[in-house]
């Protein structure tokens, strides 16, 4: 009987390849209309629809992916900091 494959993924806080259960997705969620602001947040179900990118569960990768400006630059669009902040409590809560 043949293996299933594991799906593996790229952190963009520390750019490891780690199999995708082990990871957090970072979704931008589709526009609903031009000048929206787009809309970013934790996946933690992994089925939110969207543009997707994955981190570690630790605030370090968060926190390096941050000052990097890595999710920016993969999202194409400014973050502000209320949203890394959100993100940070709930990877923060999500660890417990």
């Amino acid at each position: 009987m043949r293996q299933k494959k594991t799906p593996m993924r790229m952190c963009t806080g520390c750019g490891e390849m780690k199999p995708k259960k082990e990871l957090v997705r970072v979704v931008k969620a589709p526009q609903k209309e031009e000048g929206d602001a787009p809309q970013i947040s934790l996946d933690l179900t992994g089925k939110k629809p969207g543009r997707g990118a994955y981190l570690c569960r630790s605030l370090d990768c968060l926190k390096a992916a941050r000052k990097s400006r890595r999710l920016e630059k993969v999202f194409s669009c400014r973050i502000p900091d209320e949203v890394y902040e959100q993100m940070e409590g709930e990877i923060a809560s999500d660890g417990q």
